[in-house]
């Protein structure tokens, strides 16, 4: 298997495939990038991985490769025009990409973003047709993560608030981004964007912006908003400098507090606990929606406190345990 710097080396540079794009191209690429910014509001994670689709699928029309030199690139992408961008285009493109190992969900994704793409391209004016529109869709293959059984969330917990009785700092702040996790399922990024003015203590709920903007409100329990008080009253004092950002969490320098920071301490918590599968903040957020399940909830309550979109996002995201099922026959079915 390859190694990830090995599989980062692979990767294309889609810096210099953008530049090297020609000028109604580029524009396009300009004018789509503000549109998935300023007018649908997407995070950036997203605006990099659709802008990045969409640099990549024009390289194909031009016949650009990120690999070529600047002096075979002119002439490479001359004979072509954004004009002629057509379903064969995107169906050559998928293959390309399909030949290049992309998996099944991927490629899904991949299909997904290009048919953003000529959308907007079509409704601005760029396109006279929309072949996206024509373009099936890839089937994404489906794989749920890992989920903490209750005991095992229990044991995690525990684990965490030993190390918390220690007072230190960084010990404290980690212990409340592990129970405030759990307890409101909200993403990484969720969290990590909270201001102090988000969290409401007295009502135990929080404000967070999921995607797109959409703001929300999702209550805790009682355990993390005893860590959130431990970590306002003795941790957050530790890190914060004067020119700390009013953010809930703070890294070790004193600045918001990074993704990947709050994937490692997961990533760790989970590990401590025997027989837990791997997982991230994700898995975190699965498992609580799982729970919820379990405990009665209802999917569109799940829905909301999640911040899906559609129960269709939050049906593919949970699953309801065997025994829950049996418990609501035992219940309702008149022969059970």
């Amino acid at each position: 298997m390859p190694t990830p710097r090995a599989r980062r080396a692979k990767r294309p540079d889609l810096r210099r495939l953008r530049d090297a794009l020609p000028p109604d191209s580029g524009a396009a690429v300009h004018g789509y990038e503000r549109h998935l910014r300023l007018e649908r509001g997407l995070s950036e994670h997203t605006v990099r991985a659709y802008v990045a689709d969409a640099v990549s699928l024009l390289g194909h029309l031009h016949g650009l490769s990120a690999t070529d030199t600047d002096d075979q690139r002119p002439e490479a992408g001359a004979s072509t025009t954004l004009a002629q961008l057509d379903l064969a285009t995107l169906r050559g493109w998928l293959a390309t990409q399909r030949a290049s190992g992309a998996s099944r969900t991927t490629l899904a994704r991949r299909s997904a973003a290009v048919r953003a793409f000529t959308a907007w391209a079509h409704r601005d004016g760029r396109l006279s047709t929309d072949p996206g529109g024509r373009l099936i869709p890839a089937r994404a293959h489906r794989t749920l993560p890992g989920v903490l059984r209750p005991e095992q969330a229990t044991s995690m917990m525990a684990a965490s608030a030993t190390g918390a009785r220690e007072r230190d700092a960084i010990a404290l702040r980690d212990h409340a981004v592990l129970e405030l996790l759990y307890a409101t399922g909200v993403r990484v990024s969720e969290l990590c964007g909270l201001d102090l003015d988000s969290v409401d203590s007295r009502r135990q709920v929080v404000r967070v912006f999921g995607k797109g903007g959409k703001e929300r409100t999702v209550p805790f329990g009682e355990p993390a908003r005893r860590a959130l008080q431990e970590w306002f009253g003795a941790g957050r004092p530790e890190l914060a400098k004067p020119t700390s950002p009013p953010a809930v969490f703070l890294g070790a320098r004193g600045g918001r507090l990074d993704p990947r920071t709050v994937r490692r301490t997961v990533h760790d918590a989970v590990g401590s606990v025997p027989g837990a599968s791997d997982m991230g903040p994700h898995g975190l957020r699965h498992s609580a929606a799982t729970h919820l399940l379990e405990g009665g909830a209802d999917l569109r309550t799940v829905q909301e406190l999640l911040g899906h979109a559609t129960l269709a996002t939050t049906q593919l995201y949970t699953h309801v345990t065997v025994e829950r099922l049996k418990a609501i026959h035992d219940r309702t079915h008149p022969r059970s």
